[in-house]
């Protein structure tokens, strides 16, 4: 082979380089260039976000709110955990006051009911309830007046007084008088020592009042 043959045979291999050289690099992808999903699809190689679910707020009331009225030490509106009782309604309200009809109470009052929210807790208060006062028979005495005075004298009638009449007379206080009230709510008394005998009022006070009451 002449020296023009091997010159003309290694121009036309680097032809063939070059030409192969610019054929990859008009159809192949460039460097860093993104695919074409990625390119279309933003979200392609992003990480999924995972969120974690939130459990509802619980709708369950957690407290009830009742009025508390009649016989108790601060009567008003008291706010209660859910499932309280009665009881714990006159708890909140102070417990009992000096006036309350406890034995009135005790026959009207569930203490160990629940509580219903929006509710009222009423405890009677002694003269809440109007006494039915059983008199005597037509002839045998002079009937009750209405006002607690018997036509006898004037006096304080222990079966018909208001419990501010029962507590003016003397001797006599606010348990004396819900003692009273109860006693003759269950049987009126058929006289001063009748009371005594009951053990509604003692000796002393009976002595202290004789002379300003009457029963029967």
């Amino acid at each position: 082979m002449s020296r023009a043959d091997r010159v003309l045979l290694a121009a036309g291999g680097g032809a063939l380089v070059l030409l192969a050289a610019a054929a990859w690099m008009l159809f192949a992808p460039s460097i860093g260039e993104a695919s074409p999903a990625a390119q279309t699809d933003p979200f392609a190689e992003a990480s999924v976000l995972v969120v974690p679910s939130i459990a509802p707020a619980s709708t369950a009331a957690t407290t009830v709110v009742v009025d508390v009225q009649g016989g108790v030490a601060h009567p008003g509106v008291r706010e209660l955990a859910a499932g309280s009782r009665v009881a714990d309604a006159i708890a909140a309200a102070g417990g009992y006051a000096a006036d309350a009809d406890l034995a009135a109470a005790a026959g009207t009052i569930n203490l160990a009911e629940p509580l219903l929210d929006g509710g009222q807790v009423r405890v009677p208060r002694v003269g809440d309830s109007a006494v039915v006062a059983q008199g005597a028979a037509p002839g045998d005495g002079a009937p009750a007046t209405g006002d607690g005075v018997s036509g006898d004298g004037g006096l304080v009638n222990l079966n018909t007084a208001s419990p501010e009449e029962l507590e003016a007379l003397p001797g006599i206080g606010q348990v004396t008088v819900q003692k009273i009230v109860a006693a003759r709510q269950e049987r009126p008394f058929t006289s001063l020592d009748d009371a005594v005998q009951r053990g509604v009022i003692h000796r002393g006070q009976l002595e202290d009042i004789q002379a300003l009451a009457t029963a029967g």
